[in-house]
């Protein structure tokens, strides 16, 4: 691997680094405001700074690109958020974050039949299972009962596919545009396309609500960190690296968000937890280097020929 993709791989890394800790962050939050608020107030922070940064716009070249940065805004910004939201109020939350874990494989599936130099290996599918294992221990942490909920579950669903046709549609725009610009332009259509809701029960603005320093910094870190900057690398390395390959790293999120909890709350980790943490590492590495692996325990010797026999 040269130094190219070791930076690559280490921005992919960072970037769910990054949004583990968002789970964190948007818990006090939801204290004080609706899901709906905290997701307008996160991306609106994260248009207004790459409006700032990168304050150039280009000419629309056609009604097709225009469509596809629509359908980014909606499957990256607000349809993935509120499915996932509302996922989340009507069914399990175990449940839900083990479909919305799936988003890499489906990704993947995707990627193969819409897009060049995008393909499954075997690698990727024993990553998968390896990993999903993992997920399902970190979640349901030793007790094992999955309760159905085919409204919420198929939201949750909703959810994964959405952010995997969000990876693949940014995809297509390769390095046509720069980054800032292609990333600011996603947040305007998730931002408009989240307007019709800002007049249901669910949106109340109220200034008290943002006088407080900790919800200012919260919602600062949410939409400058997590969202501007996170996406920005996100795009950017979905670019150079790949679909597939980039979304491996999403599997990593709920061993990180356990690591955060275990650090900021205090939470006690436990044997599954921590053997599902193990799982997911191991998953994404078989993911990206299975073969290699195989190569490395065939020449110690690990494995006998048949000529052994």
């Amino acid at each position: 691997m040269n130094n190219n993709k070791i930076l690559l791989n280490l921005l992919a890394l960072i970037t769910v680094l990054i949004w583990s800790t968002t789970f964190i962050f948007s818990k006090i939050l939801l204290n004080i405001f609706t899901p709906l608020e905290v997701m307008f107030y996160r991306f609106i922070i994260a248009y207004i700074l790459l409006l700032i940064i990168y304050p150039k716009f280009h000419k629309i070249h056609s009604l097709k690109e225009e469509f596809m940065f629509l359908i980014c805004g909606i499957t990256g910004g607000s349809l993935y958020f509120l499915t996932e939201n509302s996922a989340v109020k009507i069914s399990q939350v175990s449940n839900v974050g083990l479909i919305v874990a799936t988003a890499p494989i489906i990704t993947a599936l995707l990627a193969h039949f819409f897009t060049k130099g995008e393909h499954i290996n075997r690698n990727l599918i024993y990553g998968f299972i390896i990993a999903i294992s993992g997920v399902f221990l970190v979640i349901f942490n030793g007790s094992f009962m999955l309760k159905l909920n085919p409204v919420g579950d198929m939201l949750a669903l909703g959810a994964a596919i959405s952010w995997s046709v969000y990876s693949i549609t940014t995809k297509k725009f390769g390095s046509k545009y720069n980054h800032l610009y292609l990333t600011r332009k996603i947040f305007f259509y998730a931002l408009i396309t989240m307007v019709p809701f800002l007049w249901t029960s669910e949106f109340n603005f109220d200034i008290k609500k943002i006088q407080n320093i900790s919800v200012i910094m919260n919602l600062l870190f949410l939409g400058a960190i997590a969202s501007s900057l996170c996406y920005v690398v996100w795009n950017f390395t979905v670019d150079k690296l790949g679909v597939i390959k980039t979304n491996n790293y999403i599997y990593l999120i709920p061993a990180f968000t356990l690591l955060f909890s275990i650090c900021i709350l205090n939470e006690k980790i436990t044997l599954y937890s921590a053997l599902g943490a193990l799982f997911i590492f191991l998953g994404v590495y078989v993911s990206e280097n299975g073969s290699k692996l195989g190569n490395l325990l065939l020449s110690k010797n690990l494995f006998k020929s048949k000529n052994d026999y």
